[in-house]
C-alpha cells in the first residue's frame, strides 16, 4: 500500500505553479497509460487557466483549494474547497479565480 498526501504535495506544487510563467504544475499521482484510472494533481496560480481543450473521456475535478470556474459553453460552474465537479464530455475550460488545487480523474480506456 502507499500513501500520499494530497493536501502536501498540492500546497509543493503551487508553490512550482508560482514560480513559472504559466502559474500551473501537474504531477499524476496515481495511474497513467497502463491503468484504467489517471489522477492527477494539477496547481493553478490565480488568474491563470487550462484553456479550452477537449474532453478526457469521464473525469472529474475535486478541488482541493481554493476557487475555480469551469466552463463548457454555454454553462459554466463555480467550485471551491471540497466541491466535486463533473467535467462535460465536450470542450471546455478550467480558470483559477484564486490560487487552487485540484485533483483531476480520468477513466481511460485500455486497449490490449
Amino acid at each position: 500500500m502507499q500513501k500520499l498526501s494530497l493536501v502536501a504535495k498540492g500546497r509543493e506544487l503551487l508553490e512550482k505553479a508560482r514560480q513559472t510563467s504559466a502559474g500551473r504544475a501537474a504531477e499524476t499521482v496515481y495511474g497513467g497509460h497502463e491503468h484504467g484510472l489517471r489522477q492527477t494533481l494539477v496547481a493553478l496560480r490565480s488568474g491563470t487557466a487550462l484553456a479550452d481543450h477537449g474532453s478526457p473521456g469521464e473525469a472529474t475535478l475535486h478541488v482541493l483549494s481554493g476557487r475555480i470556474r469551469l466552463t463548457a459553453e454555454p454553462d459554466s460552474w463555480e467550485a471551491i474547497d471540497g466541491d466535486l465537479l463533473f467535467v462535460p464530455a465536450k470542450r471546455h475550460r478550467v480558470d483559477a479565480l484564486t490560487d487552487a488545487t485540484l485533483l483531476l480523474t480520468v477513466a481511460v480506456a485500455i486497449h490490449p
